[in-house]
């Protein structure tokens, strides 16, 4: 019979392409790994890994195990946490993981009000981008994923419980001395001249797609993931940029002027979870309190 246990062996050696890789992921030993991995060979009736070398690679059968093993050890997850609610055998426990802004605006009032409702509910908290952070959710790394997507987006998260949460809008940031900075509002195109500085690959991507369509390719001479960054760099003068509005809640924005940007551009910010987890007290309570802080942000 297939256990569990032996599932996440696989899967952990399947992720790091060895068993002592495997072994420093599940924090036990390689000998260890190497009697679950042959039981579980065992209970499937064929190999399941073969070596070459230092190489530990999976056969067809390993490849066709691994792709269930998520949904599996996803619905076990739930099914254990429903039932610790329910006969209160021990606490909630949610895996968040966010985008930097996200962590910074709307993470910190959630969880301080699941926490005063809560006391005993754990929450871990780790950041990463989409689509990292969705990749995350479906291999089972975490219990929810706070996400954004642009227009167009749809359809990628259909397998998923989506509850949304905000609208948010990007602004145009342009230097104080800049020509445009008391116009209030800024066309795309008539920034088709100046030097970029760049955010997140997700919006580094949304921005050029936003300029070819008011009919330039944007100039990027600066492209990083920290905010403050951003603002430092179009302070100096540097060149002009786009960020969320919801990042420009926690950075000083001395030296820069916020101008509206025409037409109109806007993230959806969400938070996912898988449709077994959803119904998980825990996490659902971490969902209600993310709606009630974007809410108030919003």
């Amino acid at each position: 019979m297939i256990e569990a246990r032996h599932l996440r062996v696989l899967r952990a050696v399947a992720a790091t392409g060895s068993f002592s890789g495997a072994a420093r992921e599940l924090g036990c030993t390689q000998p260890a790994v190497s009697q679950q991995m042959k039981s579980l060979e065992t209970s499937a009736g064929t190999r399941l890994v073969v070596r070459t070398g230092r190489e530990t690679r999976l056969t067809q059968a390993g490849e066709v195990l691994v792709r269930h093993a998520t949904g599996i050890l996803a619905g076990l997850t739930a099914a254990e946490e429903e039932i610790a609610a329910i006969v209160g055998l021990r606490a909630g426990r949610v895996r968040l993981v966010s985008f930097p802004s996200g962590s910074s605006t709307l993470v910190p009032a959630a969880l301080a009000a699941l926490r005063a409702a809560h006391p005993g509910t754990r929450v871990s908290l780790v950041e990463a981008e989409p689509p990292r952070s969705v990749s995350m959710l479906r291999d089972g790394d975490c219990d929810i994923a706070l996400a954004f997507r642009y227009d167009g987006g749809e359809g990628e998260w259909q397998d998923l419980a989506v509850r949304p949460l905000l609208v948010d809008r990007l602004v145009g940031l342009v230097p104080e001395g800049h020509p445009l900075a008391d116009a209030g509002k800024v066309a795309m195109a008539d920034l088709a001249d100046e030097s970029w500085i760049a955010g997140c690959p997700r919006c580094r991507t949304q921005l050029v797609g936003a300029c070819e369509a008011a009919g330039f390719t944007p100039r990027i001479d600066f492209a990083t993931d920290d905010y403050p960054a951003v603002i430092g760099l179009v302070a100096a003068g540097l060149g002009v940029a786009t960020l969320p509005e919801l990042a420009l809640t926690s950075v000083r924005t001395e030296g820069v002027r916020k101008l509206t940007v025409e037409p109109s551009v806007s993230r959806e910010v969400v938070a996912l979870t898988l449709p077994d987890l959803a119904r998980v007290p825990a996490v659902a309570a971490t969902l209600d309190e993310l709606a009630t802080a974007a809410e108030a942000a919003a």
